[in-house]
């Protein structure tokens, strides 16, 4: 379930960074916090 959300994040990044649109800081803020949780849930396998 939380690597679907990271995945969705990601792609809703990408999709704001090929067409110019951005959500102001918010989307980069996600996609901070998607990264770290994929590395906590790395760290602690």
């Amino acid at each position: 379930m939380l690597e679907t959300i990271v995945i969705i994040l990601i792609v809703l990044w990408l999709l704001g960074l090929v067409t110019s649109y951005t959500m102001g800081g918010l989307i980069h803020i996600l996609l901070v916090i998607a990264i770290v949780v994929i590395l906590l849930r790395i760290i602690r396998r």
